[in-house]
């Protein structure tokens, strides 16, 4: 009978109706599992709890975009939760990271932390995390009173509750007295954005490290503050699909420990016998990996904790919907089993609290040690055109409390650009990261430089290493050196002056939002075509010029605006007192252009990939904080063309330009001056319009023959054939002409994250610029299967095509891709700022 009692707990909340606490059913009344409850009401049900048990402290860590608030709930014994700054900081002293003196003791509740619902549109988890709270606090409940003894629990009962509420709120308003379980109900179809994701159409089970959106930020800081030893991330799948919990499958990082694969055994096996006595189907070690650092499972690995996903089947479920095995799953059943493996976690992580918290504190005593990974030190090259791109990895580096400093020395390392051995000197500028610290282990698993891919089925992609994300130069060292810890933010003032006009370089994140700014409020730019010598210092291609001549609207406060903007964005300028430049082009000449604050339109809407478009929307509104229309696509016909100036096209499918005469306005609105800028799969639309001269690349002959040759292909063969033909995410060095603006702040080459084979035949030198060539020998990290790298050479990436006055500008790859692949910003920016002034 023990094995039945959380099946039976689940169904028993309603008998305790009457008590001061009440159950979840009693609180809402109705059943859980029979609606969808607002966060409103998640909100009200979770201080209720809070403010009739003794065993719950509750906490609002933060809000989302739309304001809901972003809550924790702290279980534990009376005693425990009294003392809970005191288990905060000796759990910190375990993981080498208070402030306070100690080694920590391992006597001490082990911490355990459920995150529910980070994906809106799978609402399961939301319902069980109430349930859950409920039957740790339920003072009758003697299991769960057993369990607390020793252990912590945080609950974050919705991670995303702006995604959650688009989703139920729009599901209560298609949904008939009674559900209809036909997938084909239009309760089952859910339209675009999706319920999925956060307000800015981010996925957040991708943004853990990165930190890009606010729920991310404000969730991790309050992680970092306890790093538990376990984590569980909920979710759901396709509702064809049985219950999925760990162990995880491969590829496992190399960093991830021995003990923390055993242990999700250990879970796993719990977890198996009570779904076992219920007769619920499950499967472990698939598609589930352990490999992209920023998920809900990985993080946390790469923290000290045993990260785990639960996945359980129910998107597009609604409240009931009929399986492919005609059974009935109903959203009651999603909740149930949702609820049951919580509570075997807990069981068995009380069971194992002792181990748990002494493996935890081996975890970083052997990452202090040096014990974590092969290098033992990365080195970022200072130089000044990389400023700003090292001031924003080193702001990454703040998020997840990593530390790094300055040092001086010479060693030996990989060469990141070179992917060769290397001799190098350390200067006091360059930025060095020990991997022998209390984080190494995170550490490893953002800089390491082409990781180890046990199976290339991943679920993610391959290759993400700083370096090459923030476009750095370089060096991976097994070498040990003396760090002085720097500090996390570089303050740049700019002495009040009044010169004849200023100039700083365009290079970099600071540089970039700072010409955003002074557009929005008014001043006026200009750029330089051509380097230039002033004042004896010398300025690249693309340096932003500020003149008193055009800005005599502001008269006195120009520069005092100017230098405020500047100081915001650590910009340092530079002062020129004399429009005649001692080598180049003077600033009248006709090679320096204004830069004219354009009005922007991005597509969305069906067919329009929402991911995509809110990389662009977010990036627009969160980083620059420059103005942006959204249009749908349908609307498109509605568009008054006088009033835009750039059209952006992110990833998507773009129904209107098989319209005749939707294609034809387009093609004569960017012959009068218009600019489109098109990303990913929108470049393949565009491309096959009759005024657009780019063309795909064709498949090399033997490529062609091979995939035709497939009669002895056999069926168990059929995942590694697909995987030879694809790339989930891999790092491609592309050549660059930076004498053109769209790769001004440039080298001569950039690392894209190459997510497919598409690329281009060069335009001809009559219809533009090939701007970004991928060429023979060019993968610097990650899986590439063998039929698909054949085609991945000598193609064209970016390209710029001029038609009549205006501009068409092709970027295939992702240049923003989840707002982490910092180098890629400033192409965009360029494409949007620059290109066509």
């Amino acid at each position: 009978m023990k094995n039945l009692f959380f099946t039976l707990l689940f169904f028993a909340f309603t008998i305790n109706a009457s008590a001061q606490l009440q159950s979840p059913d009693a609180f809402l009344g109705y059943r859980l599992g029979s609606r969808f409850t607002p966060h409103y009401k998640v909100v009200a049900y979770c201080e209720h709890v809070a403010q009739n048990s003794k065993m719950v402290q509750l906490q609002q860590y933060g809000e989302t975009y739309e304001h809901r608030p972003l809550l924790a709930a702290f279980v534990g014994t009376e005693a425990n939760i009294g003392q809970l700054e005191k288990i905060r900081d000796n759990n910190l002293q375990l993981a080498r990271q208070s402030v306070t003196a100690g080694a920590g003791s391992t006597n001490t509740p082990a911490i355990i932390w459920l995150s529910y619902n980070v994906h809106g549109n799978e609402p399961t988890s939301t319902e069980a995390a109430m349930a859950t709270l409920y039957a740790l606090a339920e003072p009758s409940n003697s299991a769960t009173k057993a369990w607390l003894q020793n252990t912590i629990v945080v609950i974050d009962p919705c991670e995303n509750p702006d995604g959650r509420d688009r989703y139920v709120n729009w599901y209560n308003s298609v949904a008939g007295k009674n559900y209809n379980v036909q997938p084909i109900c239009r309760e089952h179809i859910e339209p675009w954005p999706r319920g999925r994701s956060n307000h800015y159409n981010f996925d957040l089970n991708r943004d853990w490290a990165w930190q890009t959106q606010v729920e991310s930020l404000q969730r991790m800081a309050l992680y970092n503050k306890w790093l538990p030893q376990v984590h569980v991330d909920f979710h759901e799948q396709g509702y064809n699909a049985p219950y999925y919990f760990a162990p995880a499958a491969e590829p496992f990082h190399d960093i991830i420990t021995k003990w923390q694969r055993e242990f999700q055994f250990f879970i796993g096996k719990n977890n198996a016998k009570y779904f076992d006595q219920n007769n619920w189907l499950y499967f472990t070690r698939e598609r589930f990996d352990l490999f992209y650092p920023s998920y809900g499972d990985t993080y946390p690995m790469y923290n000290g904790s045993i990260g785990m996903t639960y996945e359980q089947g129910g998107i597009s479920g609604g409240l009931g919907v009929i399986t492919s095995e005609n059974d009935t799953l109903t959203f009651v059943q999603r909740v149930q089993h949702h609820f049951v493996a919580s509570l075997a976690t807990i069981e068995t992580s009380a069971n194992y609290g002792k181990a748990l918290l002494t493996h935890f504190k081996q975890y970083f005593d052997d990452a202090v040690a040096g014990k974590m990974g092969t290098y033992k030190t990365y080195i970022i090259k200072y130089k000044e055109a990389d400023a700003q791109r090292i001031l924003s990895l080193k702001e990454l580096l703040n998020k997840n409390n990593i530390q790094y400093g300055t040092s001086s020395g010479i060693g030996k390392g990989l060469n990141y650009y070179s992917l060769k051995e290397e001799n190098f000197s350390i200067t006091k500028e360059d930025l060095v990261i020990s991997a022998v610290q209390a984080k190494a282990a995170l550490v490893q698993s953002l800089f390491e430089p082409n990781p180890h891919l046990s199976d290339s089925a991943t679920y993610d992609i391959t290759a993400w290493a700083m370096p090459y994300a923030y476009g750095l130069t370089a060096f991976a060292s097994n070498q040990v050196f003396n760090i002085i810890t720097g500090e996390g933010k570089m303050v740049t003032k700019n002495a009040s002056s009044n010169p004849y006009g200023y100039v700083f370089p365009l290079s970099g994140n600071g540089s970039i939002k700072a010409v955003a700014k002074m557009l929005k409020d008014g001043i006026r730019l200009r750029f330089a075509e051509k380097a230039f010598t002033a004042g004896n210092k010398k300025f690249a291609n693309g340096s932003v010029i500020i003149l008193k001549n055009g800005n005599r609207n502001l008269s006195n406060v120009l520069w005092e605006k100017v230098r405020e903007i500047a100081n915001a964005n650590n910009l340092q300028l530079s002062e020129v007192n004399s429009g005649m430049v001692d080598e180049g082009a003077d600033f009248g000449s006709s090679s320096v252009h204004s830069i004219k604050p354009p009005k922007v339109v991005l597509i969305s809407g069906d067919n329009v990939n929402a991911n995509a478009m809110g990389e662009v929307w977010s990036y627009f509104e969160e980083e620059l904080n420059y103005p942006v229309s959204l249009v749908n696509a349908q609307d498109m016909g509605r568009l008054s063309w006088n009033n835009v100036d750039v059209l952006v096209l992110a990833d998507g499918n773009y129904e209107f330009l098989k319209n005749k005469e939707m294609a034809e306005q387009l093609e004569a609105w960017v012959r009068s001056g218009g600019k489109i800028v098109a990303l990913e799969r929108a470049v393949k639309h565009l491309s096959k319009q009759s005024w657009s001269r780019l063309k795909p690349k064709e498949s090399d002959e033997d490529q062609a023959k091979e995939k035709n040759v497939s009669l002895l292909s056999k069926y168990a063969n059929s995942e590694k054939d697909a995987i030879s033909q694809n790339t989930p995410g891999a790092i491609f060095k592309v050549w660059l002409d930076n004498t053109h603006p769209l790769m001004f702040g440039y080298p001569d080459f950039y690392y894209t994250l190459k997510m497919d084979d598409v690329l281009y035949q060069p335009l001809g030198a009559e219809d533009g610029w090939n701007t970004g060539i991928i060429k023979s020998e060019k993968q610097m990290a990650g899986f590439v299967g063998a039929k698909l790298a054949k085609n991945l050479n000598n193609g064209v990436l970016f390209a710029v095509q001029d038609l009549g006055r205006g501009n068409i500008i092709y970027l295939t790859d992702d240049v923003l891709f989840r707002r982490f692949w910092e180098n890629g910003k400033q192409i965009f920016f360029n494409a949007v700022f620059l290109v066509g002034q």
